[in-house]
């Protein structure tokens, strides 16, 4: 069972590894982190297409990362 969840946990690994890589960032520079916090804060942007469903993809595969991580610290004891 401690094999089944350390693979699981490493395969969930590189797809949230890949899915954070594969997001398009959101602001560039300083001046875009300033100004597009208080924008996302506002709710001026909303995701749509792509960018929608590689966040949700990102919130589901970060759960499970963190879910798996705790199985796997009380498996090893």
């Amino acid at each position: 069972m401690h094999t089944l969840a350390i693979t699981l946990l490493i395969i969930v690994s590189i797809g949230l590894i890949g899915v954070v890589l594969l997001q398009s960032g959101k602001s560039a520079g300083l001046s875009g982190a300033i100004s597009g916090g208080a924008e996302q804060l506002f709710g001026k942007q909303k995701a749509r297409g792509m960018d929608l469903i590689l966040h949700r993809i990102t919130v589901v595969l970060s759960v499970l990362f963190f879910l798996l991580t705790i199985a796997v610290s009380f498996l090893s004891v």
